[in-house]
């Protein structure tokens, strides 16, 4: 069983930054990839950017590339998504998951662990 947790959330105004960690546990992780999800009220959750655990490819949507970067530190089995330029679009709950296998890197059934989420609230 995989446990991941985030941390990091919080309130910040348009233009900051703000920084998301997960920390994986479970006996012997191990995962293809992990990813960042997001879920604003009243909308569905939506991919954000994942990065694969043994060569660290980087994917993003188009909504976050170039403000947004995902990396990972094996080691520590923590995986980190650092955001700039924040928008009031950007508020939500953000989640962690983990992708055990190849598969489409947007679908979030294709991921078989999720954290709890944490809020990340961007103010005009």
């Amino acid at each position: 069983q995989v446990q991941l947790v985030e941390s990091g959330g919080g309130l910040v105004q348009a233009g900051g930054s703000l920084r998301l960690s997960c920390a994986a546990s479970g006996r012997a992780f191990s995962t293809y990839a992990m990813g960042w999800f997001r879920q604003a009220p009243g909308k569905e959750r939506e991919f954000v950017a994942r990065i694969t655990w043994v060569l660290g490819g980087t994917y993003y949507a188009d909504s976050v590339r170039g403000r947004f970067t995902i990396s990972r530190d094996n080691a520590k089995n923590m995986v980190t998504l650092n955001m700039s330029s924040l928008k009031p679009e950007d508020t939500a709950v953000y989640y962690c998951a983990s992708q055990p296998r190849s598969g489409p890197m947007a679908a979030a059934t294709s991921y078989s662990y999720w954290g709890q989420g944490t809020q990340v609230t961007v103010s005009s």
